[in-house]
């Protein structure tokens, strides 16, 4: 497999131009995991708005995380004839049977954000996520308390998401090394399905449940986790009291401070 990872999502579109048949009008397929999130609303909304000024025209599917509707998409996206294929799989696992239509149909395709696993793409593109995970968790640590042991909760994101699984390595880097010494102890941790937000509020409920309002820190790995996981601490009377991380910069995250 052959694929470079850029740090720039605004650079898609340019590897998009050397990849698409010599058309005029090329006509790009996009499929997505899933529109719920704010995120995934604003890259497609970008993404048509700027492959509409190179001249290329955008179809967009929603899977909404269903594995099997998404790979029905991309096949239903190579019988229409597109002559790229841009897919933000919801499993990277689940996605290389439909990759491999497309090799069949010669038709190239890039993972966008989060990879696929073990088929031939053209081309990767994603944000350094371990990074991401180092600064979540080194934020949280310049802030947890120096006279005792602090006491976190680790919400994840969706186990099939190999991203979740980097932004997890890198929130190790930082935390491991304080966890051994004993300056920080992880009091609950469990994986968000599909980053659903409903998912990281039952996470942090189970946490209260378990172990009281004892907690000094959440490292959620997504805003929509960090959501749900503030919402259980509201209902606690914990909000604002309780830092807690995020990534994505959604609307919502942006206009609360906790």
């Amino acid at each position: 497999m052959k694929f470079r990872m850029i740090a720039v999502v605004g650079m898609l579109l340019g590897a998009v131009v050397p990849v698409e048949a010599s058309k005029e009008k090329p006509v790009i397929g996009l499929s997505l995991d899933t529109l719920k999130e704010e995120r995934w609303q604003r890259d497609r909304d970008m993404f048509v708005a700027a492959a509409g000024k190179l001249g290329a025209t955008v179809i967009v599917q929603s899977a909404n995380s269903d594995d099997t509707r998404q790979v029905r998409d991309v096949e239903s996206l190579i019988s229409r004839g597109v002559d790229v294929l841009v897919i933000v799989p919801h499993n990277g696992e689940a996605m290389t049977r439909a990759v491999k239509s497309a090799n069949q149909a010669k038709v190239p395709v890039i993972a966008y954000d989060r990879l696929i696993k073990n088929a031939a793409i053209d081309y990767y593109l994603s944000f350094d996520n371990v990074k991401v995970g180092e600064a979540q968790a080194a934020y949280a640590a310049e802030r947890f308390p120096q006279d005792r042991k602090a006491r976190i909760v680790r919400p994840y994101g969706a186990p099939t998401d190999n991203n979740a699984k980097m932004f997890k390595q890198g929130q190790d880097n930082i935390l491991l090394p304080l966890i051994a010494v004993g300056k920080v102890e992880v009091v609950h941790e469990d994986w968000a399905q599909d980053w659903n937000p409903e998912n990281g509020k039952k996470i942090m409920n189970a946490a209260l449940t378990a172990h009281g309002q004892k907690i000094d820190a959440v490292i959620a790995s997504d805003d929509g986790i960090a959501g749900g996981a503030i919402q259980a601490l509201r209902e606690e009377g914990l909000a604002g009291k309780v830092l807690v991380t995020g990534q994505d910069a959604d609307l919502a995250a942006l206009m609360q401070r906790v």
